[in-house]
């Protein structure tokens, strides 16, 4: 199924039958972070806050894409993880 807005594709990754992988999630927070917020701007979280950190990382990848271009990356990727978890 391929999602045409980011709307739509949020929405079907709650209907995952099936728990993405880490980094699949990891790439999917990355992608929605920049396609409605655009770069990452914000302190590293600090100490022992790993799934923050790794969260922020991930966002910070996709430094300098545009929102239009994210917006498109995670779509095709939502298309892409409901082959497999749906």
């Amino acid at each position: 199924m391929k999602p045409s807005t980011l709307e739509e594709a949020v929405a079907l990754t709650q209907k995952f039958t099936t728990r993405p992988g880490n980094e699949e999630l990891l790439k999917l927070y990355g992608l929605y972070k920049q396609a409605t917020e655009g770069d990452n701007l914000g302190e590293r979280p600090g100490g022992f806050d790993f799934k923050a950190a790794a969260k922020y990382n991930s966002w910070l990848t996709f430094k300098g894409k545009s929102k239009e271009e994210a917006t498109q990356d995670y779509l095709d990727l939502v298309e892409e993880l409901s082959k497999k978890y749906l």
